[in-house]
């Protein structure tokens, strides 16, 4: 495997790792700009009280990897005047001074803004990861030579159908961690976790000895727990976009979001006890 890359950002990625006594990091998905910039400032700010390291999405017109909740706060945060450079600016960078942050960006955004320019401005930020969604591992070398040049982990994505050599490939190439989707299609959260997990997880790590975090479909902390037996990293957003789309006020959603996260939280510590 190659080396990682050298900024310290993306080293304070691997340290996340550590979980501080948990049996997994656990690694909460923001919607950057959602309910507004400055109020998911604010829900990162609840994270980082729990979390080892924070995901932050930016908001795209076309989003065909995020489930209902995720795409309505998306197209809030577009309404409410997010883009790349507000979110990397007003809730990716200061909520970056306190925790570990990945970005998660379509292709479009940066195709658009130029693969190094956006590298570099994720770097200047402390942004120590990216994840892009919708740009295959074997289409990605031109971006992820730009993240190493400056620093930045460009995170690849393993779903429960890659296997063989395609996924031999994608762990050589991984930076940071490895983001296994847990199950088939478009994130949410799921009554069961799909039972070959497991098993994807354990093929993954076959190949190398990148840390492996699952996300998609994990709703509750006794699901975090299990994930956390198998995985490296827990990955949760849509249960927490709901919480604050769902509740009367957004105060209510971030004290929801507080006691989902300690109750999680909590979970995974037993489990690594």
């Amino acid at each position: 495997m190659p080396e990682a890359p050298a900024g310290a950002a993306a080293r304070r990625i691997e340290e996340a790792f550590d979980a501080g006594g948990k049996s997994a990091a656990l690694m909460p998905y923001l919607m950057g700009g959602f309910p507004s910039l400055e109020e998911s400032l604010e829900v990162g700010r609840v994270y980082a009280k729990h979390a080892d390291l924070v995901e932050i999405g930016v908001p795209f017109s076309d989003p065909l990897a995020d489930g209902p909740a995720i795409q309505a706060a998306g197209h809030r945060a577009l309404g409410a005047g997010a883009t790349l450079e507000r979110v990397l600016d007003e809730v990716a960078a200061p909520l970056a001074e306190t925790l570990p942050v990945v970005l998660m960006c379509y292709s479009n955004p940066i195709v658009r803004r130029g693969f190094e320019p956006v590298a570099r401005a994720l770097a200047e930020r402390e942004v120590g990861g990216l994840i892009v969604p919708d740009m295959p591992a074997a289409e990605a070398r031109e971006l992820r030579d730009a993240c190493d040049r400056c620093g930045v982990a460009l995170v690849p994505l393993v779903a429960p159908t890659t296997t063989g050599d395609e996924l031999q490939a994608i762990v050589a190439a991984a930076r940071g961690f490895v983001y296994v989707v847990s199950v088939t299609g478009v994130t949410g959260e799921r009554r069961e976790l799909p039972p070959r997990l497991a098993q994807v997880v354990d093929d993954v790590r076959a190949q190398g000895s990148t840390p492996v975090a699952v996300g998609f479909g994990i709703g509750t902390p006794a699901q975090a727990a299990l994930v956390g037996e198998i995985a490296d990293g827990v990955i949760i957003g849509s249960r927490l976009v709901r919480e604050l789309a769902q509740s009367q006020t957004f105060d209510a959603g971030l004290e929801g979001i507080d006691r989902f996260l300690e109750a999680t939280a909590a979970a995974l510590r037993e489990g690594g006890s």
